[in-house]
């Protein structure tokens, strides 16, 4: 039974970001939504699953095991009762999933789209199959028999295995395990037959082809259920001084493989013998969250379903868009010499970011190039125009992060290549990782330096642009740009806590500064002055932040904030957050702008962020909150918040109730982010 916390100020963090997951289910089950894009969201589904697991189930583990009950931490519930409340929502979450899949089958089915298992298998797919198996499968597959004389291997965190019993003779069990190989396609196409398309999964290929594999064993009838464990995924540090700050990261995500378990998931219709031996194997305990699952896990790899060449069951693919005045075919430093830029992506085209770079490289009257790197795309075009840069003489600094979570491996390979091709690597601030988004570019100019540079809400990451929505501001604002200079001055002279006129920077005066603006809203609500607050997040967890939000709201200040994922603010309680809406949008697209108005008494303060009002960027990271300056792109954001806002199909009014139910009303249809596609045409047909 989940404990009743409408009574309570805050929501706690772990059944907030539960309930934001279930907002991404919801879009798997919405009948609205195209065929596989629905298996796609089953696929994050799944694989935000995964990472909660790692990371905060696990973190609420260790209070737990510490001794401590961590109610001040966890809202109000203890370690406790917060993991069995925990394991109790994802069973009920997991067992959706399941039938949600089951109707998407039949609905490909519908589309002449068959996803076959091992028992469906006619004599033309049985010759594929086989020398499928032998050409491709078979090379790669990792097998381990477990016996008593053998010491069992670590299992990898978060891989899928196929736990296989084998009946031999004189009563006689054998056991292994067969690894699902991640190099290889989840999903196998089979020859297709007329119009219709048949698949068939890894696991039942490798279920299929058991007698291939278990031969030698002469078994007489063998069963594979599969297996998942979930590891915590915390790095540790080792203290060795001859290491590199690389060698050290690069070593701890080796080690996390072998991180403590926190989750193992099985098929439901294992043998129950089966199964206590491979608990008891493992060393699995009570307070690991034992999930009873379905016949497939890992089912994160939908995320990349085949398509089969079937536009009509996906999204329609947009084409970004140019910004009005900046043009790719010139130069973007003339441009923004003269007035400041938005780009919007995925609306906008991320091109720009990359010509700016390029443009950079080239330019001889450019000396130097600092910039920011949380996560890069696979293949960078960031990083080779940074590259380009050095090769071209220019001074570039790089300030990477290489704790970017689940992405260090990336950055390091990265930061190892840019090192050896004479960039100069910053890795930050101890204790502190750096999030902020920021880029700036020193030009000479009439003998005097110039300042160009841009600062975003989002990774500089080519990939996910095509994916996220982002803000990035091109500014040639000497204000700006001299304080972006400063951050870059703390990253190498971090005993110096500098001043910065313009911007807000964390972890030193975001809370300070973002207090500020809401006291003046709170001052201007006594005096009968107008006061509002427009906030744009992807998660507000931090305590201080909430009540703050709550003080405003007592006085007045009517508050409307559009929150992608955590929010342990409780919206709508007479005497605490009456003046407090709260809604949440998941669509095609993630939300991931970040975006701050503050009234100020009809003359308003806009700012676009990289910082989530969560904790850890107030408190432990490197973050840029940046003032909008230029009067049209502020009036911009402020349509795109009121864009956001009025959205009635993708909308979920946020509450403490954890129901998420739908903002539908009896207004015109508002579909934000296609409304927001289209707001962006006609601008440039103005």
């Amino acid at each position: 039974m989940v404990t009743d916390i409408n009574s309570n100020t805050y929501i706690n963090r772990e059944l907030s970001w539960l309930q934001f997951n279930e907002r991404v289910l919801q879009e798997a089950e919405d009948e609205g939504v195209p065929l596989i894009e629905r298996l796609r969201f089953l696929g994050i589904f799944s694989n935000n699953l995964d990472e909660f697991f790692k990371v905060r189930y696990a973190t609420v583990k260790r209070i737990y095991e510490a001794g401590k009950t961590g109610k001040s931490e966890l809202g109000g519930i203890s370690a406790g009762e917060l993991l069995e409340i925990i394991t109790q929502i994802v069973i009920k979450q997991q067992s959706d999933s399941l039938e949600i899949l089951a109707t998407i089958h039949k609905r490909l089915e519908d589309e002449n789209i068959h996803i076959v298992n091992e028992t469906q298998i006619d004599d033309s797919q049985h010759k594929y199959i086989k020398k499928y198996f032998i050409q491709h499968v078979s090379p790669a597959l990792v097998t381990i028999i477990l016996s008593d004389l053998v010491k069992v291997p670590t299992l990898k965190d978060n891989a899928a295995y196929l736990a296989v019993k084998m009946e031999l003779g004189n009563n006689q069990k054998q056991y292994g395990l067969i690894e699902i190989p991640k190099t290889m396609d989840r999903f196998v196409v089979l020859p297709k037959k007329g119009q219709d398309n048949y698949i068939i999964m890894l696991d039942d290929l490798l279920r299929y082809c058991l007698d291939d594999i278990f031969n030698i064993f002469e078994y007489k009838s063998a069963s594979a259920h599969m297996i998942k464990i979930t590891r915590d995924g915390e790095l540790d540090f080792e203290s060795d001084l001859s290491k590199s700050f690389i060698e050290k990261i690069s070593d701890s995500v080796k080690h996390r493989q072998t991180g403590e378990p926190v989750r193992f998931v099985y098929d439901k219709t294992i043998d129950q013998e089966t199964l206590l031996f491979l608990l008891n194997m493992m060393g699995i305990d009570s307070k690991d969250s034992v999930i009873p699952g379905g016949r497939y896990h890992n089912r994160r790899d939908y995320m990349d379903f085949p398509s089969l060449g079937r536009t009509d069951l996906l999204y329609e693919k947009i084409s970004p868009l140019p910004v009005k005045g900046l043009s790719l075919e010139t130069s973007i430093f003339k441009n923004i010499a003269k007035k400041d830029y938005l780009l919007h992506t995925p609306y906008h085209t991320f091109s720009y970011i990359v010509k700016f770079l390029r443009e950079a490289a080239l330019d001889p009257q450019v000396k130097h190039i600092k910039i920011t790197i949380y996560r890069l795309a696979q293949i960078s075009h960031v990083a080779s125009a940074l590259i380009n840069a050095a090769k071209n003489g220019k001074k570039v600094t790089v300030a990477i992060e290489l704790q970017a979570r689940f992405d260090e491996q990336a950055n390091i390979d990265y930061a190892e290549q840019m090192e050896s091709d004479g960039i100069n690597l910053l890795f930050g601030v101890k204790g502190l990782k750096v999030h902020s988004k920021m880029c700036v570019i020193e030009r000479e100019e009439n003998k005097r330096i110039k300042r160009y540079g841009f600062l975003s809400t989002g990774n500089f990451n080519e990939s996910t642009a095509k994916l996220y929505t982002d803000f990035t501001l091109f500014t040639s604002d000497q204000k700006i740009l001299k304080d972006v200079v400063k951050v870059f001055d703390f990253f190498e002279t971090n005993y110096k806590i500098f001043r910065y006129k313009h911007i807000i920077v964390s972890p030193h005066y975001t809370k300070t500064k973002l207090f500020k603006l809401i006291d003046t809203e709170i001052d201007n609500a006594k005096n009968g002055k107008p006061a509002y607050i427009k906030l744009k997040l992807n998660s507000i967890s931090s305590y201080m932040m909430v009540d703050k939000l709550y003080e405003a709201s007592r006085a007045g200040v009517k508050i409307q904030m559009i929150v992608r994922g955590i929010c342990c603010l409780v919206p709508g309680i007479k005497g605490m957050s009456e003046n407090i809406e709260v809604v949440s949008i998941i669509d095609k697209f993630l939300e991931h702008t970040r975006l701050l108005v503050f009234c100020n008494n009809n003359d308003p303060k806009v700012f676009i962020s990289s910082a989530d009002w969560m904790s850890r960027n107030i408190e432990n990271r490197v973050e840029v909150t940046c003032p909008i300056f230029d009067k049209d792109i502020k009036n911009e954001l402020m349509d795109i918040f009121e864009i956001t806002w009025k959205d009635n199909v993708k909308a979920r009014l946020l509450c403490g109730s954890h129901e998420n139910k739908y903002r539908h009303n009896n207004l015109p249809k508002v579909r934000a982010q296609f409304a927001i596609y289209d707001y962006y045409v006609n601008k440039l047909q103005e």
